[in-house]
């Protein structure tokens, strides 16, 4: 099976994507086909038997070009657009004033007056409505191509529309040359014009509202420097980025940016990581630190060695998520497709019935067409079709500004929903930056020697205990090391067998346990508690305290003022787990579970009826993340590739999970309004397109149709962008 995205021309509604998205899935070979409006796109699951010729194929046997692979770096060019927009707005204000300034007692234009010209009026309108069409032959060729793929869109209706007009008003032409001069007043003609006009208006800022949506994307994109600093035998080199090579050394000096992701060899410095977690103030990189590429350094001169590359960056791979995020469907955008696939076949048969009845009325000819027309085009599913997606997009854009990885659109819509946030402690609730408070030897060993010991079978371990061991002394050699899944680390010393861990390593030993009040006396004080174990003998009883987020407490209060049930869920001793619990004002503490067990709680929580999300680090807590209804990993950017949460964040704020709340529940607030007015707009409109409020004067034409058409879309538009707008909590001084 392979996936790609491509790039789509000619989509204009959710008609469209929703016509093409079922015409995709109809074909032999596609898995799966997702069509975003939005972002012009089609994500497509297949087959190794097709080609990318045969998906570019389908996709103009249904009426649509595909432009390519997506490329998030690729930038459509608007100045042709732009400049004929400019063009026709100019001569539909020459339309309009040839067909109608004698209606509003203007002069009418020599030789072009339709009393004493006729002909000439009626020639000068029917070449100026050709350039209209010509201008319109997107519109035109995907609602033909879609009517007879049985998927009828926008395109159609207005096909069906402005061809009736122009045909019926080609008759009047014919009329009018042949010297009956009475079907001057039977023309249809700048109707066309400005119908073809403004849903072209529309479609134009259609697509800059979209592309304004995707400045989060495009930033990111953009955000990398061409250039970088490569350190040679021979000093000190200029080159692009396609130059540099993984394991290459480059050098990064006051106010320039890193280049490439990599690790720092030498130097320290403070380096603004805000573009990609969202958080203000510069972090400390040394030896051994990881630095982001697009990443700028603040003061000090460091080098670094180049380790991720092009579409291996961390850059592309946030990139990657938040494109593919944009293209799965949230649950409520199914409800619109579902609308959508009903709407433009009843408003066909609203058009026609309307058109029926005011012939069998004996109304004419004229009357029915024009309400026929504007039927069409006012009930054009545009506004429809952005509801959903719109919002959608711009609110994974704002995510990922702020460093919050949301990897679906579900996810987003669901956040909201959750009523029950679980913890993990080390690393998530407290930094992870262990320090050992208290030491018990029960040994012959000095502290020297039994620290020694112990940060040599740490220093193979990736549980954050580990950091508190980290040690400049040369290291034992460990043979036969083993990672005791929740209980500790196993590894042959010197010939002799050693274990550090928990209180579980009694149970697996089968060695009673002699030290349970001084355990007793550290867990009170909040340590986390290592005992080391040597031949069956217990050699020593080491409390390691971690520090409690200074942000931490916050969040807690801000989740329960929003009513969400918080527990802590930990691997550590339950007197650990609660003394940390007080700190924090939870309530609710599950203790001493190992990995496997947190994923069983979690699921327990769950059939309990709650609605769980988990918090986690996003490696020792990955079977609970990928248990819990939506999973949110604290993690580094580093570890984003294989990371199994439905949400990263890319820094250490959980204020961030407060605000992916927000978020949520903003973005299907707006989701729910473009809903209504969409909805609300052509349940009012249509009646007056067809015509049921004439005897009170008001009525509709198709040219008013259009503009109203225009509007509609803008109105949702506007109220998506204000989701770009959201106010969001932000915590000071986050590590």
């Amino acid at each position: 099976m392979k996936k790609i995205i491509l790039s789509i021309d000619g989509m204009s509604c959710s008609a469209c994507s929703s016509g093409l998205e079922k015409y995709l899935n109809k074909q032999d070979g596609i898995i799966n086909a997702y069509v975003n409006l939005v972002l012009a796109q089609a994500s497509i699951e297949y087959h190794d038997d097709l080609t990318l010729e045969d998906l570019n194929r389908f996709i103009q046997e249904a009426g649509y070009k595909s432009l390519g692979i997506y490329s998030e770096a690729k930038r459509k060019k608007k100045n042709q657009s732009k400049r004929l927009l400019v063009f026709f707005s100019i001569l539909s204000i020459l339309v309009l004033y040839i067909s109608m300034a004698h209606m509003i007692g203007f002069p009418s234009l020599p030789f072009l007056d339709m009393m004493h010209y006729p002909i000439y009026y009626t020639l000068c309108l029917f070449f100026l409505t050709l350039f209209y069409l010509f201008y319109g032959i997107d519109i035109f060729k995907s609602g033909v191509k879609n009517f007879i793929h049985k998927t009828p869109n926008m395109d159609t209706l207005v096909t069906i529309g402005v061809g009736a007009s122009f045909i019926y008003s080609l008759f009047g032409l014919i009329m009018v040359l042949s010297g009956n001069n009475e079907y001057v007043w039977h023309l249809y003609f700048e109707s066309c014009c400005i119908v073809i006009y403004f849903i072209k208006l529309g479609r134009f800022i259609d697509i800059n509202n979209k592309e304004k949506t995707k400045e989060a994307i495009q930033d990111l994109v953009t955000i990398t420097p061409e250039f970088a600093m490569l350190k040679t035998d021979n000093g000190e080199k200029k080159v692009t980025i396609d130059e540099i090579k993984k394991g290459d050394l480059l050098l990064v000096k006051p106010g320039m940016k890193i280049a490439v992701d990599g690790v720092v060899a030498n130097g320290e410095t403070h380096i603004d990581e805000s573009f990609i977690t969202g958080e203000s103030i510069p972090v400390k990189k040394k030896v051994g630190s990881k630095v982001i590429a697009g990443s700028f350094n603040v003061d000090g001169v460091i080098e670094y060695t180049a380790e991720a590359i092009g579409k291996d960056s961390t850059i592309s791979e946030i990139v990657r998520l938040v494109v593919n995020a944009t293209n799965t469907k949230a649950p409520i955008a199914r409800v619109a497709d579902k609308v959508s696939g009903l709407f433009v076949p009843g408003i066909m048969i609203i058009a026609f019935l309307t058109l029926f009845i005011y012939l069998l009325l004996g109304k004419g000819i004229d009357t029915s067409l024009t309400h026929f027309v504007t039927v069409l085009v006012v009930a054009c599913p545009c506004a429809l079709g952005l509801a959903t997606p719109l919002a959608i997009v711009i609110s994974e854009g704002v995510c990922a500004k702020h460093g919050i990885l949301v990897k679906t659109s579900e996810t987003l819509e669901n956040a909201h929903k959750v009523d029950t946030i679980v913890f993990d402690k080390t690393g998530t609730l407290t930094y992870g930056n262990l320090s050992i408070s208290k030491i018990y030897n029960y040994s012959t060993l000095t502290e020297k020697e039994l620290l020694l010991l112990v940060s040599s079978l740490e220093y193979k371990s990736t549980h954050p205990i580990a950091s508190a061991f980290k040690t400049d002394m040369k290291l034992y050699e460990v043979e036969h090391f083993k990672n005791l899944a929740g209980i500790g680390l196993f590894g042959v010393i010197g010939k002799k067998e050693y274990y550090v861990g928990n209180h579980k390593l009694f149970q697996k030993l089968e060695i009673e346990n002699k030290y349970i009040r001084e355990a007793e006396a550290l867990g009170r004080d909040g340590n986390s508690i290592i005992y080391v174990i040597g031949q069956n003998q217990v050699l020593a009883l080491i409390g390691v305290k971690d520090i409690i987020r200074d942000h931490a407490t916050s969040v807690i209060q801000e989740l329960k003022a929003l009513k969400k049930e918080v527990i802590m869920l930990t691997g550590d001793n339950e007197l650990t787990a609660k003394s940390i619990a007080r700190e924090l004002d939870i309530d609710e503490v599950i203790s001493g579970v190992l990995p496997k067990e947190k994923a069983t709680k979690v699921h327990e929580l769950m059939k309990s009826g709650k609605n769980v999300m988990m918090v986690g680090d996003g490696i020792n807590d990955a079977p609970s993340l990928a248990a819990a209804n939506i999973g949110v990993s604290v993690s580094s950017g580093t570890d984003i590739a294989t990371n199994s949460a439905n949400v990263i964040l890319m820094s250490d704020n959980l204020m961030n999970i407060v605000n992916l709340i927000t978020i949520s529940k903003k973005t299907i607030q707006n989701i729910k309004q473009n809903l209504f007015w969409a909805f609300f707009y052509n349940i009012c409109m249509i009646p007056f397109a067809v015509g049921l409020f004439v005897t009170w004067g008001l009525e509709m034409n198709p040219m008013v149709a259009g503009l109203a058409m225009t509007l509609s879309s803008l109105t949702v538009m506007l109220n998506a962008l204000r989701l770009k707008k959201i106010k969001l909590r932000r915590i000071k001084n986050v590590s």
